[in-house]
């Protein structure tokens, strides 16, 4: 089967959503940027830019913005960056539009509250007649709008559509590394938002540097522990989208996640660490589904019980600081 790309459609106006858009205009693709916000999609059409989610930037002349999925049926493939906890929605909205066959390049991480399933399980039951593909690694939205550099994994079973996503959506800066497992893609996207809010929360309570290594080395050992256990390979998870993304977000107070975290590791409530942001925090939301999922699986995962606890206020800060430094000592591996 060949796969002509010159049309891409996007599902969510929000930064990352945006970003997207603007890497595959980039690319030489015409894009349709679907958003929710009225003001979203006026300011998108009338004035290239999308001050709401990422100020500051100008989007390519061939990116137009819909409030309607029903656009974006036509395109050759379609990029789904709903965030995780909305997504189901999101594509079952979309489903009746959906041809068979369709690339849906999965952008979104985390495991979905309830199920506890991966957004290429959501798609599957959504809208089966889609061919699913993970999009995930170190990026922020701000950045790769900008056009810094950035590597990300794109990980398809389906070795010639991956390489023809990746060769759509391929920019001399924006760089996609080609893989098989969307199991182990998936689920290094959705633990290193825990982790990233693990790693504030040992920031803003000043922890030293020591202890932020700490963390990301030990995080690193659950999310491949969990990948594994869920049929992923280490090796994805030792790739960009597993430990690449998990450097990224838990080293930089421009993560969302780490920046919930160092609120709360400096005294501050959740409720006041989430107050006024437009952007969504996904660790927040897939903390406790992590930590349902390990649980179900029979995976060792303490900081991402931890932070789990600790946001359903079920633990202080302090009390599951002291509960992970009084483990019993064991090997490291």
């Amino acid at each position: 089967m060949s796969h002509t790309i010159t049309t891409a459609g996007v599902i969510g106006g929000g930064a990352w959503g945006t970003a997207l858009a603007q890497v595959c205009a980039r690319a030489g693709l015409a894009v349709t940027l679907q958003a929710r916000e009225a003001e979203v999609v006026e300011a998108v059409n009338a004035r290239r830019e999308n001050p709401l989610f990422l100020a500051g930037v100008t989007l390519e002349p061939t990116v137009r913005a819909t409030a309607d999925l029903a656009d974006l049926g036509s395109c050759d493939i379609v990029l789904a960056v709903s965030p995780a906890q909305h997504l189901r929605a999101a594509l079952t909205a979309f489903a009746p539009h959906v041809r068979p066959g369709l690339p849906v390049l999965l952008c979104s991480k985390g495991v979905e509250q309830g199920s506890l399933k991966l957004m290429t399980e959501v798609l599957a039951e959504t809208a089966p007649q889609a061919v699913g593909a993970v999009l995930s690694g170190p990026s922020f939205a701000a950045e790769v709008a900008r056009g810094l550099p950035t590597a990300v994994t794109l990980a398809c079973p389906d070795p010639m559509l991956a390489q023809a996503l990746a060769e759509a959506v391929a920019t001399p800066t924006f760089r996609p590394y080609l893989a098989d497992d969307v199991v182990g893609a998936e689920a290094g996207g959705a633990v290193k938002n825990v982790l990233a809010i693990a790693c504030g929360i040992v920031e803003g309570r000043g922890l030293g540097r020591s202890a932020h290594a700490a963390v990301i080395t030990r995080g690193f050992a659950e999310m491949t522990r969990l990948a594994v256990a869920l049929g992923g390979r280490a090796e994805t998870v030792a790739g960009l989208c597993g430990l690449g993304d998990l450097v990224l977000t838990c080293s930089s107070p421009q993560s969302r996640n780490m920046s919930v975290g160092l609120a709360l590791g400096r005294g501050e409530t959740l409720e006041a660490a989430l107050a006024g942001k437009l952007s969504v925090a996904e660790g927040v939301a897939s903390a406790p589904a992590v930590r349902q999922l390990a649980g179900r699986l029979g995976v060792e995962a303490p900081i991402c019980e931890a932070v789990a606890a600790t946001l359903a206020g079920e633990t202080t800060v302090d009390q599951a600081i002291a509960g992970l430094l009084s483990r019993p000592l064991r090997p490291e591996r």
